[in-house]
């Protein structure tokens, strides 16, 4: 036994290394792991102090672990058998098709991406693009929320910079977890919006395996209290005006929804608004040719901030107007199944969009642009008639966003806004909308028609308003 055993030093550095890597995934990594771990949860904790409504535990599961939870349900291992069935192939297959479906929906979710780097992340872009302004937070009715309800904000959905206004401006209510399209699965944005707890959801697949695996997904999510935002419109609007609501992600939440039993869900109506939609130009095109799909491409995104940058160096940037956004009034999904018993998905579609509609914000742009799109082709037609305008939203109850509480510096800031687009121009005081300039007009105008009420028949009023600043 005491003999001496000589060996090549190739064979015995291969067996030190042999060593270590056992040691360190034995013993070393689990420990670093343990305690990286223990780390994470009592930074989540401290941040769950803050936040009013914590993180729930499964958003901070494992990946795998939801996963594995999401395709040994009974429910969709029934879809498997069904899938294999209709489809004539082995279950295994089948369970391996679920598998991918399930790996491509669930999120990753990271407190410290999201936290760290996405919250300011969002605040330092909305603010260097706009002026941000909170046109109705309704702070009463959404901390009388029941603090076990699952919240799920509501939106319209104007621009893709919605994600990024409404993530920074309810942090420190709660981490949203936003349904995306399959616009988003390219490197590096797949990643980043899986470590915010993202799930990419396939709009037009109607396989019924992978609908199954999504609406168990959602309705485990919803069970659990994680907090959602999903745009029932399903896409931007290409016109300007509010669409028609498309009830995937929300008919899945009401199937998995049991009264009595369920924790309650409360959807939180959220209108935005802006003086300058950054895609308007393709959305109108898209509207005129009927297109219905983008493809998401880093080009434009490089000439975009190669163009930001020249004119930040040279100080000819300036930001894009006004973004403004409004919180509605909450509708306990509970209360609403007591009063309705028809066709309960498309009355609570139609009831969610109205209140998203009631609280449309009106800013510079869309107000202006709207008064040019009734006939003014004067600033002082524009002037009276965006008064009168003003006017007949007061009497309605609705909330005008008056900057600076001067309404001549109001029209000053949608026209400037407007000729330096090259929509208008100005001669004197005359004002003559270019070819272009109809359609983008007529586009912000539709943000807020159904709003204004026609001016003919609001009279003349004095001085408006009940604003916000």
């Amino acid at each position: 036994m005491g003999t001496p055993v000589t060996l090549p030093l190739w064979l015995f550095l291969l067996i030190v290394l042999f060593a270590a890597v056992t040691f360190a995934s034995h013993f070393l990594f689990p420990s670093v792991r343990w305690y990286l771990r223990r780390r994470l949860e009592q930074a989540v904790a401290r941040l769950n102090e803050r936040l009013d409504r914590p993180i729930q535990p499964f958003k901070l599961a494992r990946r795998t672990d939801t996963i594995r939870r999401l395709i040994f349900d009974p429910e969709v291992a029934q879809a498997m058998a069904d899938y294999a069935r209709d489809k004539g192939v082995r279950e295994d297959v089948a369970f391996q098709k679920a598998e991918d479906y399930a790996r491509e929906i669930v999120p990753g979710f990271s407190a410290f991406t999201y936290f760290s780097f996405a919250i300011r992340a969002a605040r330092i872009l909305s603010q260097s693009l706009y002026r941000v302004r909170l046109a109705r937070s309704n702070d009463a009715a959404l901390t009388a929320i029941d603090p076990h309800a699952t919240v799920i904000f509501v939106m319209n959905h104007r621009s893709n910079m919605d994600y990024v206004l409404v993530t920074w401006l309810v942090a420190e209510r709660s981490a949203l977890a936003y349904a995306v399209g399959e616009w988003a699965r390219v490197w590096p944005l797949r990643q980043l919006i899986r470590a915010m707890g993202g799930y990419f959801i396939r709009r037009r697949h109607n396989n019924p395996l992978y609908r199954k695996i999504l609406a168990r997904y959602v309705q485990m999510a919803t069970e659990a209290g994680v907090t959602q935002a999903v745009f029932p419109e399903g896409g931007l609007s290409r016109t300007g005006h509010l669409g028609q609501p498309k009830l995937g992600l929300i008919s899945y939440i009401l199937d998995g929804f049991k009264p009595g039993t369920s924790r309650d869900v409360v959807f939180v109506p959220v209108a935005l608004n802006y003086d300058r939609v950054m895609e308007d130009r393709n959305l109108i095109a898209a509207a005129e040719t009927g297109q219905h799909s983008f493809r998401f491409s880093l080009r434009p995104i490089w000439r975009y901030l190669r163009r930001q940058t020249w004119q930040r160096l040279t100080g000819r940037f300036h930001r894009y107007g006004y973004a403004a956004v409004s919180f509605g009034d909450p509708l306990s999904l509970t209360e609403f199944l007591a009063r309705s018993h028809e066709d309960i998905a498309a009355d609570l579609g139609a009831t969610l969009m109205t209140r998203i509609a009631d609280v449309m914000p009106i800013t510079p742009v869309p107000l202006v642009a709207h008064a040019l799109q009734d006939g003014a082709r004067s600033v002082p037609d524009l002037d009276a008639l965006v008064r009168r305008q003003i006017a007949a939203a007061q009497a309605r109850g609705l909330t005008v966003h008056i900057p600076r509480d001067d309404i001549d510096y109001t029209i000053e800031a949608g026209l400037r806004a407007l000729i330096e687009r090259r929509m208008l121009t100005r001669d004197g005081d005359t004002l003559t909308l270019s070819t272009e300039g109809e359609s983008l007009i007529a586009f912000y105008a539709a943000s807020v028609d159904h709003l204004l009420a026609d001016p003919a028949r609001a009279g003349d009023a004095a001085d408006p308003v009940a604003v916000t600043t």
